[in-house]
């Protein structure tokens, strides 16, 4: 099933994800940390890959995404650009890398995108945001925004429920996209909000939104590849579904190798010089 689906072989660009919207064409993303398993998404032929500050749970496991830092995102996400031909690849902008004050932010935007070689920047905020948005775009730089659950915020909501159910918040989230929209934002993330409300905000602007817990009203979704393929346990929010067990496929597999070895099986002699 390689390749399903893809016949435009083209480069992935952010220009292209607005004619996406513009036409009709959902838009499917996932996240990758890795060369191998870039390299894998992008010849499925996902239309972009989201090297997330989600690596620190997926792949440090810790429990927040605090730690990461400018130096580990343009690891993981120098990484996924030599393993990615046709994929749009964004990289996270980590927390207390843009937060302080725009000039700060433009520099660290800057030097993700020379070190990394990734297409674009992904940030968590609206208003509060704004001028270092506007200052990393005016460096020539695609910038990708993220509203609703903004995990980097964890320690000032205190929860990863859903957020905007209240008419306050749904207000400042629309406004807030309307703001990031008009500001040139090439594309927009909604985490864990009510449909309604993803749906409303993808009727009112020009960039396309990418939902994760959002509802099928957004113009594209996004799941972390390690999530929805099942090789992790005992998370299961409402909006994943996973597409395979490679959890139990792994864990025979590594089971059976264990048990050649110990049985003197493998290497056979075809196995060996």
């Amino acid at each position: 099933m390689a390749g399903y689906l893809v016949n435009d072989t083209r480069k992935v660009t952010t220009h292209r994800f607005i004619e996406m919207k513009q036409r009709g064409e959902k838009i499917s993303m996932l996240t990758s940390y890795d060369f191998t398993t870039a390299g894998i998404v992008d010849c499925a032929g996902v239309d972009g890959i989201l090297v997330g500050d989600s690596a620190s749970n997926v792949m440090a496991g810790n429990s927040t995404t605090l730690p990461m830092t400018v130096e580990q995102m343009i690891y993981h996400a120098r990484s996924v650009v030599r393993g990615v031909k046709r994929a749009l690849v964004v990289c996270d902008m980590p927390f207390g890398s843009y937060q302080v004050d725009r000039k700060e932010g433009v520099k660290n935007a800057i030097k993700i995108m020379k070190e990394s070689g990734c297409d674009a920047l992904k940030l968590e905020g609206g208003s509060e945001i704004l001028d270092t948005v506007k200052g990393i775009l005016d460096a020539g730089i695609p910038v990708m925004a993220h509203l609703g659950l903004t995990p980097q915020s964890i320690n000032k909501f205190g929860t990863y429920a859903v957020r905007a159910k209240e008419d306050a918040e749904a207000e400042k989230l629309l406004a807030d996209a309307r703001l990031l929209d008009e500001a040139g934002c090439f594309g927009l993330v909604l985490e864990k909000v009510p449909a309604g409300l993803a749906a409303m905000v993808t009727k009112e602007i020009k960039m396309p939104t990418i939902g994760i817990g959002a509802g099928n009203g957004t113009d594209g979704q996004i799941l972390v590849v390690d999530d929805m393929l099942g090789m992790t346990k005992g998370f299961s929010p409402r909006f994943l579904r996973r597409y395979a067990d490679l959890n139990t496929v792994m864990t025979d597999a590594i089971g059976q190798y264990i048990m050649d070895v110990k049985s003197c099986d493998f290497p056979n002699e075809k196995e060996s010089y």
